[in-house]
């Protein structure tokens, strides 16, 4: 294996201390620790860049340092979401390669609306769904029919959703929406809400695509009036999962070749959204084994052991190879070929 200068980009305040063993698991830097110093052990070059509000610090860093590839693991600029296209766009002016998704794949994907429309443009099956703006009225078209769940437009990560997203009367929708414009600070989507088993799958690539194995959200022993859906606490709250064995793994009891058509659906949606390096694409299974497109989730979190890691390793990637692939992928990307 080539070794190559790697400049880590990172958020300021996710900068990881040299050592971390006296530090608690659910850190908010894992996933750059444990980037940066897989990289290390490799035998790559590693420098460390963290960003706050000035780009000047990328450039620097470049020069100073001239890496082969920039492994960006920036999520927003300035805290705003939808500025991580920029951050790409920056890094393609400057002409240096870097690991994830392109400016056009991170801008599609990241508005939960538009993604919609292109891919039910393509008849690929998403619930329905209506965008509420700031400041615009709340008034609910009669085709969407109750219960709903109400997100926010452009964050990930189940920012902003609790049980009271799910909403079954026009009052609790107007309520939860001004909840998302106010607390989260953006517009809203409000979609139907699907009942069903939640389904991940994790894709590497640029034009040719490898799939992981679809895996599952199991959301254990939650109590039976709360809604089925993946809330802030249920992802990132480790007491919470604990208390309700709560975990995710391989998606078990699929019908026979079900886990071949999610699959290639992924794919549908990989190249409909124009995504690159890697992503992962989130569903819905009803019982009746009909399937919706929740979402697709560019540059997901690639800490060890997560989600997209773990079904990464189940497709005969560890963590290193993980690494090393998506540097790879980062490496062939050509912006100029894209016209």
């Amino acid at each position: 294996m080539r070794r190559l200068r790697v400049l880590c980009l990172m958020h300021d305040y996710l900068v990881p201390p040299e050592d971390d063993s006296k530090y608690d698991i659910s850190v908010p830097w894992k996933t750059e620790f444990d980037v940066k110093n897989t990289l290390d052990v490799m035998g790559h070059e590693v420098r460390v860049a963290g960003v706050g509000d000035d780009l000047g610090v990328i450039r620097a860093a470049i020069k100073d340092f001239s890496p082969h590839i920039v492994f960006n693991l920036m999520e927003n600029f300035t805290e705003v979401g939808v500025f991580d296209q920029n951050i790409v766009s920056y890094l393609e002016l400057l002409k240096v390669p870097y690991t994830g998704c392109n400016p056009r794949g991170l801008m599609l994907s990241r508005d939960k609306a538009l993604s919609k429309q292109l891919l039910a443009y393509h008849r690929i099956p998403v619930p329905d769904f209506a965008v509420f703006r700031v400041g615009r009225p709340v008034q609910r078209p009669k085709r969407l029919a109750f219960p709903l769940i109400v997100k926010s437009l452009t964050q990930e990560a189940s920012i902003g959703i609790s049980q009271a997203s799910v909403v079954e009367s026009d009052d609790k929708l107007r309520e939860r929406v001004h909840f998302i414009h106010h607390s989260v600070g953006t517009d809203a989507i409000v979609e139907r809400y699907i009942p069903g088993r939640e389904l991940y799958v994790g894709i590497v690539g640029n034009l040719s695509l490898k799939v992981f194995p679809v895996w599952e959200l199991n959301l254990g022993n939650l109590p039976r009036e709360n809604w089925r859906i993946a809330t802030e606490r249920v992802k990132w709250s480790g007491p919470y999962q604990e208390k309700h064995g709560i975990m995710s793994g391989p998606a078990a009891g699929l019908e026979p070749g079900q886990a071949e058509r999610i699959q290639r659906l992924c794919k549908r949606v990989y190249r409909t959204l124009d995504l690159s390096g890697y992503a992962r694409i989130d569903l819905r299974l009803t019982d009746d084994g009909r399937m919706y497109v929740l979402e697709a989730n560019a540059n997901p979190q690639i800490a060890y052991g997560e989600d997209f890691a773990e079904s990464a390793e189940a497709a005969g990637l560890n963590y290193e190879q993980l690494l090393q692939r998506i540097i790879n992928y980062g490496l062939a990307w050509r912006p100029e070929r894209r016209g």
